[in-house]
């Protein structure tokens, strides 16, 4: 269904806090629930089989759908704007949404996270449309490893062939998540730091989370963040760093000996629910104020029904202002929630 895009609105008019007082700075949004990889912490293939349904071409938004999110949302402050999955280049035509949101007045920065798989073809073109930055999934550089946690028996080489074509096309720093799972492919942290150090990419090490219900997640497969570095620093010598933005998620370290930095995101054992500026849209038009929400709101509906641009942007501004999760910081006090959304539909 065809919706036009607004004219764009005046920055920061109706800018609302939630009710811990945080703004809304980033906005993750989902073009796609569809990959290639069965990744055990997002996808499971036991979960996500040959019978799983996806979205169907009208349940997905179409280009002026998010275009129209995306204008509100940079009116109400939100300068980061990042394309997920999914795998975001299985939707076909991305180039084209990415020319649409460079091209909206205040967005400060587009990036787009993927598993590396298509992007070597594509990274060219997609710089070229206005991509600022991508980052790419890579959980180990054996290929035994790295098959069984991308569920499908994939490949190093060809992720690593698209790690170097986004950093010659000039979307670097490449930044590279590595989600650590104890028992799995947590021994190769020293390996992934050796390979990435003085590549000019930044590798950020993920603490095994809890994201949605299917994953079966268990808190002593989680490497805290603290082992990670101590892992890293053993190795390669490293010292703190101060975060380079407000709300920045990732605690950052360089190498003592130039050869650049990574980050560790500790989501579990030292949660940054009060720093958090973050809303994502999953595919099917559905807005998620956390990473770890049962429910959503829908904002495909009153598109299609005709909502302008200023009522769309009070949705926005409504839903934002009545936010208060912090799930990660009560996460030990909590009993076992279910029903939460799963990464494949918000990105992550």
């Amino acid at each position: 269904m065809k919706v036009t895009a607004p004219q764009p609105l005046v920055p920061l008019r109706h800018a609302a806090n939630d009710r811990r007082g945080r703004p809304l700075r980033d906005l993750r949004i989902s073009v796609t629930d569809r990959c290639n990889f069965r990744c055990p912490y997002c996808m499971p293939a036991e979960a996500f089989g040959p019978g799983h349904r996806f979205l169907g071409g009208e349940e997905l938004l179409s280009f002026d759908e998010i275009e129209a999110i995306a204008r509100a949302a940079v009116a109400l402050g939100v300068e980061k704007i990042r394309l997920t999955g999914g795998e975001p280049l299985l939707r076909p035509g991305i180039e084209e949404l990415v020319e649409r949101i460079a091209g909206i007045p205040g967005v400060r920065d587009l990036a787009l996270t993927t598993n590396g798989s298509r992007l070597a073809p594509r990274a060219a073109a997609l710089a070229r449309a206005g991509l600022r930055r991508v980052t790419v999934s890579l959980d180990a550089l054996d290929d035994e490893t790295f098959a069984r946690m991308s569920g499908v028996g994939a490949r190093v080489a060809p992720v690593l062939e698209g790690i170097a074509a986004a950093r010659a096309a000039g979307l670097g720093p490449v930044k590279v998540n590595m989600v650590v799972r104890r028992g799995v492919n947590d021994h190769a942290i020293e390996a992934m730091a050796r390979h990435f150090h003085g590549t000019g990419d930044v590798l950020r090490f993920i603490e095994y989370m809890d994201v949605g219900s299917c994953n079966r997640w268990n808190r002593d497969e989680v490497v805290s963040g603290e082992a990670i570095v101590r892992k890293v620093h053993a190795v390669l010598p490293l010292e703190p760093l101060d975060p380079a933005a407000p709300g920045e998620v990732a605690r950052r370290y360089r190498y003592r000996d130039g050869g650049g930095e990574i980050g560790v995101i500790t989501s579990v054992t030292r949660p940054f629910c009060g720093g958090c500026v973050r809303a994502r849209l999953a595919a099917d038009g559905t807005l998620y104020t956390c990473l770890f929400a049962t429910d959503g709101h829908d904002l495909r509906r009153p598109l299609r029904e005709g909502a302008g641009a200023e009522a769309l942007l009070e949705r926005l501004r409504t839903i934002w202002s009545g936010r208060d999760d912090r799930y990660s910081e009560l996460r030990e006090l909590l009993p076992v929630v279910s029903g939460k959304v799963e990464m494949s539909r918000v990105g992550g």
